[in-house]
């Protein structure tokens, strides 16, 4: 996915594979999904390198050809991550990824993104600040 390698995504998907956004109502199937990257205004987004993690049972660590690494974990046919993506206008914006396996592919996935935001002042005498991942 971060090299944008859709004819290896064909493989890696169920021939039913659909992405759901639910906060814009839309649902793309394989050939939306590549003409969507390949018209993307500006060029295509680009996954950020580290700062995200796939989590569930047991942790893993993977690397991507990037050379990040990632936490990786599951269980069964479910599994979620998240992940940070910029976008041609140079905006960082939070994922979170839903995935459903189907006989060993992926099936669903739904997909939810969300701009990074200053916490409010009048949280701010009883929160931790943390870095952003």
């Amino acid at each position: 996915m971060a090299g944008l390698d859709h004819d290896t995504l064909d493989k890696l998907r169920d021939a039913g594979w659909t992405a759901t956004y639910p906060q814009s109502g839309e649902r793309l199937n394989q050939a939306a999904d590549r003409r969507m990257i390949e018209t993307y205004p500006g060029g295509a987004p680009k996954l950020l390198v580290g700062g995200g993690r796939l989590v569930g049972t047991e942790d893993q660590w993977i690397t991507t050809p990037f050379g990040g690494a990632y936490r990786i974990g599951g269980a069964g046919d479910n599994w979620w991550g998240e992940y940070k993506i910029v976008y041609p206008d140079g905006s960082i914006w939070f994922n979170v990824v839903l995935v459903q396996l189907r006989d060993g592919k992926v099936w669903r996935e739904t997909h939810y993104f969300a701009l990074p935001f200053d916490p409010p002042e009048w949280r701010r005498d009883f929160v931790e600040h943390v870095d952003q991942p």
